[in-house]
């Protein structure tokens, strides 16, 4: 057992994927019913109330989450045991509690109201049918024009193509807009200022309902004010709930490493390092390189030719100490922007499509999430 928010509990479980709907309650105190309906309204969720194990077959296996009142421990010993079961009280020095939530098989003992923040967040997870979080990668270049907003698109152009949740993340707010190298700055939905002033939980379907949808996937950029900074826990807040809803999230990232950037690294799964075969630009890389390691560890290089004599794509990881993803290839169609607003890996059987494709193959095997 573990302290978490002020309470003793045991690490939450996972849920499976897809919506599933409110908790159980299980109390006759009516105090503390009305607190737990508050919690739940807080959190989006309906539940389903009764003041001991429901008479209905099913009823006490089936619910995502079960919170039984202290007052409702003795009428619920009998029921099946089974994960998710969260015994709620009040009483701070009740050292009785660890007994009845044994008896009952309890996984959390909760006291309120020190408790209610992460009461609230997981009646939301399970609300929102949490599963696996999304895999989460950062792009960032090791010097300016390296192509890392380039090839963020092509990764979550073809995320969106092989038919996964994808969210496209601006963290950049002077590179002129993901929403405009897609090929969207006037596709309706929110950007980063709107939710400059979130705290604490954002809903994650909300977030992705709020947000410009372009080449099947949701993009969260910048408009074109004045605000070019968005408070560090208002990112916290966003990139959670992204995460929260699965798939894949890409981020594109600046060279600059400010606060806000400092909450998008410690969520990364794995950042990419997109680096020009020029020694200057290695240079550069490596001063990226070590500011970004100090919060993120998992970074690795993305090398772009044409390469001088003596330098290859191992030569830069080398000099980098960095391991190696490969060559991102050259998309001729990208220098032509009068041909049309196709995005970066929009043609799938072209050179920058299939490197993403092979970048995701590997990645998800990895997460263990393929």
């Amino acid at each position: 057992m573990e302290t978490v928010a002020g309470t003793v509990t045991h690490d939450p479980p996972p849920a499976a994927g897809g919506r599933q709907g409110g908790p159980l309650i299980v109390t006759e105190d009516t105090d503390l019913l009305d607190d737990l309906l508050r919690l739940c309204a807080a959190a989006g969720a309906t539940p389903e109330v009764h003041h001991g194990v429901p008479e209905r077959r099913g009823s006490w296996e089936a619910a995502p989450l079960v919170l039984v009142g202290d007052d409702a421990a003795r009428r619920v010993r009998g029921a099946v045991r089974r994960r998710g079961v969260v015994l709620v009280g009040r009483d701070q020095d009740d050292s009785g509690v660890w007994r009845r939530a044994v008896e009952i098989g309890a996984e959390h003992v909760l006291m309120l109201p020190d408790g209610e923040q992460w009461l609230v967040d997981r009646i939301a997870d399970v609300a929102e049918g949490v599963g696996r979080p999304a895999l989460t990668v950062g792009v960032i270049g090791g010097r300016g024009g390296a192509g890392a907003s380039t090839l963020a698109c092509a990764l979550a152009v073809t995320s969106a193509r092989e038919g996964l949740r994808t969210l496209l993340v601006d963290a950049d707010p002077l590179g002129g807009g993901l929403d405009v190298l897609l090929g969207g700055e006037t596709a309706e939905g929110l950007r980063w200022p709107a939710f400059a002033s979130s705290r604490g939980r954002v809903g994650g379907g909300a977030l992705e309902e709020s947000l410009p949808e372009l080449h099947s996937l949701r993009v969260l950029s910048w408009d074109r004010g004045d605000r070019i900074a968005v408070p560090p826990q208002a990112v916290r807040a966003v990139l959670a709930a992204a995460r929260r809803r699965g798939g894949t999230v890409v981020v594109d990232l600046p060279r600059r490493i400010d606060d806000g950037v400092a909450e998008v690294l410690s969520q990364l799964d794995m950042g990419v390092l997109v680096v020009p075969a020029e020694l200057r630009a290695v240079a550069a890389a490596g001063r990226v390189a070590s500011a970004v390691g100090m919060v993120l560890r998992d970074l690795r290089v993305a090398v772009r030719g044409p390469y001088p004599p003596g330098l290859d794509d191992r030569e830069v990881a080398r000099l980098l100490g960095l391991p190696l993803i490969g060559e991102v290839p050259a998309e001729p169609g990208l220098s032509r922007p009068d041909e049309g607003p196709a995005p970066p890996g929009a043609a799938p059987r072209g050179p920058l499509a299939r490197f993403c494709r092979e970048f995701w193959e590997r990645a998800l095997v990895e997460a263990g999430a393929a």
